[in-house]
């Protein structure tokens, strides 16, 4: 039967608020409205925070929100205003700060506060709250009793709480500017992770186990830079990289990762499909192949970029956000198999293979059924049949192509379509890289696709980005995270093919960056622009969370853009985010993988390369980079038409006389330059020599 209800977000964008909009709660959106009833009528506002792909939300709404007598109490006594993370990080940053202040414990989703009606600090908060007392948790209905009463009785307290609350957010995420960063920075970062690593499954830490994509491309980074002395480095990126990848935090039926393993093995996922996850994770195994040379890890990233293209990209060009964990109301159903159906579904011939290989002659893994991930390797399994390993790949691959289309005819988990700015510019990153690295011109398509989408759709006045798309509809002020992960997206796409208007937007973009997110007085970026709603705090946040810290990418796509048209603006402020960053950086190390890696590039600048002459020739000299040896010094490598003119700043003294031509600089200092294929090539392969 339908519900009569229908409450205030019936008009908003997200899919997680439209989830609500028929819940007998009667929510806001955040907003003026809201905000001013709360005040008017003296109300403490119960802020309810979470994400369409969040199984816990989708518990505590079903629960709660939907249940008309807990509904009536919240109508009561509260403000209710129901947010969506990921349209408002901004929001949930601070909330989830606070949370961690008030509870000394970390934060998560959905997230519970009750803020005090005339100026929104909150008072008291919690994660998930049961319907009925369980956990060692309180009935959210007595919950929300006993707050409304605390709120009635304390009033005056709540005043004095505020000033010291206040006083607290202030001091927190403003650390002043330091020494910059130095190799010692790096070096002790490494040390801390192989501390923290997992010598049996790879990764760090203990369950529930998350990939820490960050740190690991720092120490890829870090190995590329001096092999010799950075081997520990690399066996800690590979071993992680293929644990994952033959867990069943992959899906070895249709490509992409879920967001955690609930297990230290990466056996068992949290189910839920975040396009920001395979954004990064794409990149990470395009470069561990070519750091290696393993199969595994290229075909990791092309079955990757089928789903996201599969799954995620809209017929308009950009990105989805996110797939849910359940279906059917249950977590992972989609996802998981009765071993009766697989043994009817194939041959005799690839069943002998798939039940060994991906553990079905065990027990159960996942509450009475089999979530598939690598129990024995495929060179085991052929040995056990008698069969060469060919034979195998074949009819394993023939058996995930029957699963797949099996699969297929099930009711799918729900999809978030929102278009998020930021989470677009690290998948467009990741497409372009992992383009250029295994020659994949089609995928560079797909990446620009979605670029285009960003600049037509999510940007006003050619230099103000919109931080989400829906329906048509683009919404919100941007924040640090879209001007930082479009910017870096742009520099790579750039490596792809060059387009002049392109660098120029960029441009733009990084001036917009400078002029309303830097801290001018301390160094690095706010999280919110200069214009943005005003609340109870500002953050900037050095940490990377569920994706890299913005600040970060912002200080590596300053230095990059910066050293390409010679620019010290650009380069300066990426270093004043470094030096605001390395206090924090040498005491939480692990937290701080995206940051130190920005650090490496500044104490280490990457060979700029700009190629002239015509494009044709070019593939060639641009082929030669691919070919390079792995441990060759980083790169970017820009094509750039002989044709092409009006370049901005530095670029316009890359002139072309005749030929090609290639103009090769690391930092501040530049060869001569290169005009012959073959010089060209000798100065790769010698680049090359000289890091092992």
């Amino acid at each position: 039967m339908a519900s009569i209800h229908k409450n205030r977000l019936s008009s908003e964008t997200s899919p997680y608020l439209l989830q609500h909009a028929d819940n007998p709660v009667d929510w806001y959106p955040w907003g003026d409205e809201a905000l001013e009833k709360a005040r008017k009528e003296d109300k403490p506002i119960l802020l309810s925070i979470g994400y369409s792909a969040c199984h816990w939300c989708h518990v505590m709404a079903h629960e709660s929100f939907e249940d008309e007598e807990t509904a009536a109490v919240m109508n009561e006594l509260f403000v209710n205003i129901k947010v969506d993370r990921e349209e408002r990080p901004d929001l949930d940053k601070i909330y989830q700060l606070a949370h961690q202040i008030i509870t000394r414990r970390p934060g998560g989703w959905p997230l519970t506060m009750f803020l005090n009606p005339h100026n929104q600090l909150p008072f008291f908060g919690g994660t998930y709250f049961p319907k009925t007392a369980r956990y060692q948790l309180p009935s959210f209905r007595s919950l929300l009793e006993q707050v409304a009463e605390y709120y009635r009785r304390h009033k005056q307290d709540l005043d004095d709480h505020s000033r010291s609350f206040t006083a607290i957010l202030q001091s927190i995420g403003q650390p002043e500017a330091s020494e910059a960063p130095d190799p010692s920075t790096l070096i002790h970062a490494k040390h801390e992770m192989e501390a923290a690593f997992d010598r049996v499954n790879g990764g760090f830490g203990d369950a529930p186990k998350f990939p820490q994509l960050s740190n690991l491309e720092f120490l890829l980074h870090l190995w590329r830079r001096n092999p010799s002395e950075h081997g520990a480095a690399l066996e800690m990126v590979t071993m992680t990289l293929t644990r994952m990848a033959e867990g069943g935090i992959y899906d070895h039926i249709g490509g992409g990762f879920a967001r955690y393993s609930v297990d230290a093995r990466w056996e068992i996922p949290h189910f839920e499909k975040m396009l920001y996850d395979n954004a990064v994770f794409l990149p990470l195994y395009a470069e561990a192949w070519q750091a290696t040379g393993d199969p595994l890890f290229r075909k990791v990233a092309e079955e990757t970029v089928e789903w996201a293209l599969r799954e995620m990209q809209s017929p308009e060009g950009g990105f989805y956000s996110s797939l849910d964990a359940d279906s059917e109301g249950e977590e992972g159903k989609y996802y998981v198999w009765n071993r009766a159906e697989i043994e009817s579904l194939l041959s005799p011939a690839e069943y002998a293979v798939v039940e060994p290989h991906y553990g079905l002659d065990r027990g159960p893994n996942f509450e009475g059924h089999w979530h598939l991930h690598v129990a024995r390797p495929l060179e085991e399994v052929a040995a056990d049949l008698g069969i060469d390993v060919d034979e195998a790949k074949r009819r394993l691959a023939s058996a995930r192509a029957t699963l797949f289309q099996a699969r297929e005819k099930r009711i799918r988990p729900g999809r978030d379509d929102k278009i998020l700015t930021a989470w677009n510019g690290l998948m467009i990153k990741g497409l372009a890289l992992a383009s250029r690295l295994l020659d994949r011109r089609d995928w560079t398509k797909s990446a620009d696709r979605a670029f285009e989408f960003l600049r037509r759709q999510l940007c006003v006045n050619n230099d103000r980005l919109l931080a989400t798309y829906k329906d048509g509809r683009a919404r919100f002020n941007a924040y640090l995270d879209d001007y930082a992960f479009v910017l870096d997206a742009g520099l790579e796409l750039l490596q792809c093919e060059w387009r002049t208007d392109r660098l120029v937007w960029l441009l733009k973009l990084a001036d917009r960056l400078l002029a309303r997110f830097e801290d001018h007085e301390h160094g690095g970026f706010f999280f919110t622009s200069d214009d943005h709603e005003e609340l109870i705090q500002r953050p900037k946040t050095l940490m990377d969370e569920s994706t890299p810290a913005g600040n970060a990418i912002a200080a590596r796509a300053l230095l990059q853009i910066g050293h390409l048209v010679g620019e010290h603006r650009y380069t300066e402020a990426a270093e004043r985010t470094l030096k605001a960053a390395t206090s924090s950086m040498r005491q939480y190390p692990h937290a701080h993988g995206a940051l130190l890696d920005a650090a490496l590039e500044w104490l280490y600048p990457q060979q700029f390369i700009v190629l002239r002459g015509n494009l044709e020739s070019l593939r060639t000299w641009t082929a030669a980079v691919r070919r390079a040896p792995a441990t060759a010094e980083q790169r970017l490598v820009f094509a750039i038409s002989a044709e092409e003119t009006d370049l901005p700043g530095l670029l316009a003294e890359r002139k072309v006389e005749s030929g090609e031509v290639a103009y090769v600089c690391s930092g501040m200092t530049c060869l001569a330059p290169i005009r012959t294929l073959a010089e060209f090539e000798e100065f790769l392969r010698s680049s090359g020599e000289n890091r092992k």
